[in-house]
């Protein structure tokens, strides 16, 4: 794996399916799967349970099929396949990437495959959606931003300013300035 990579690829918590309130913990390192318990009862009988640990290799946890059915019980299908995913080093570097790098490698893209992108993870969507993603491609695409146009955008966002034809951002833009000055003329 790569060694640039953090030591911790992958981390999770959760409580196990009901009726249990067991509590669970599974930590994928560059080198191994970790997965702890904790159990959770009222009964005298697991009272005096000490917590525990399971360490496997990822080789070792490709094998073991047992904690692959424990982990896809607690926390799903979707967590397993990504945990196998990293045992096996297909790392998804791209969502690594800080958000600020990311956007300013999505601004860069057709509308069309923003309008994808968004489509592909719930952080996609929230970064193809975000104001400093379209400030920046209002900024891409236009010569020069009027301290009024940056109010307008305060008001509507970058993105519906974006999309907004030019005789409605006039209008928008007409009717800002129009409240602006009733309102210093109506101060005494």
């Amino acid at each position: 794996m790569a060694s640039w990579l953090p030591e911790t690829l992958f981390e999770i918590v959760g409580q196990g399916p009901p009726p249990s309130k067991d509590y669970y913990q599974l930590l994928v390192t560059r080198s191994q799967v970790i997965f702890r318990w904790w159990k959770i009862s009222l009964r005298s009988e697991y009272r005096s349970t000490k917590p525990g640990e399971t360490k496997e290799t990822h080789e070792d946890f490709l094998e073991n099929s047992h904690l692959q059915i424990q982990i896809a019980l607690i926390f799903g299908a979707r967590i397993l396949d990504h945990v196998l995913n990293l045992c096996e080093g297909k790392i998804d570097f791209l969502e690594r990437l800080p958000d600020n790098l990311l956007l300013n490698i999505i601004s860069y893209l057709d509308l069309e495959d923003i309008a994808r992108l968004s489509q592909t993870s719930r952080r996609f969507a929230k970064l193809c959606r975000s104001d400093s993603l379209w400030e920046q491609i209002v900024q891409s695409t236009c010569d020069h931003i009027t301290p009024d146009m940056r109010a307008l955008a305060k008001d509507l966002g970058w993105r519906q300013m974006f999309f907004t034809n030019k005789l409605q951002l006039q209008r928008h833009l007409r009717r800002r300035k129009q409240r602006h000055e009733s309102q210093r003329s109506s101060q005494p």
